[in-house]
């Protein structure tokens, strides 16, 4: 299991265990959530770190989103064509490309254009962020 794919199991078991799974982000705000937010268990947040970190949140908080880091965290290379990522969802490539076009927007993915398809890789300092955000230990 590579790191990646370690951090992005971890995230999602974490978001489990307190029952929330964490919709779409500016990806200044993926990039920011940690730096400026200590862990939910290291202190209260102010109100703009809250904000913050909820957004982040909220571009995981449908499961196909969630599966769909997975997805690709877990291809070869950490890298995923749209077109492999459909039938494992039993969604129609428009949802498809819906779910992705929010997870690119919150700065979780990034998206490589190749022709007439869409390349999408994990982005492992934004979950690596989300993660440390979530974390229990200090």
């Amino acid at each position: 299991m590579g790191p990646i794919v370690r951090d992005v199991s971890m995230f999602v078991n974490a978001c489990v265990m307190m029952d929330r799974m964490p919709h779409a982000i500016a990806p200044e705000i993926a990039v920011d959530a940690a730096a400026c937010c200590s862990p939910l268990t290291g202190g209260a947040l102010d109100t703009a770190a809250a904000e913050r970190l909820a957004s982040v949140f909220k571009a995981l908080a449908d499961p196909a989103r969630v599966k769909l880091v997975s997805l690709i965290a877990a291809s070869e290379g950490a890298e995923a064509c749209i077109c492999d990522l459909t039938e494992p969802l039993g969604l129609s490539q428009p949802t498809v490309s819906h779910h992705m076009r929010m997870l690119v927007d919150a700065g979780l993915v990034s998206r490589d254009q190749r022709g007439k398809w869409a390349y999408y890789r994990v982005n492992a300092e934004a979950l690596d962020r989300v993660a440390a955000a979530v974390s229990t230990r200090p």
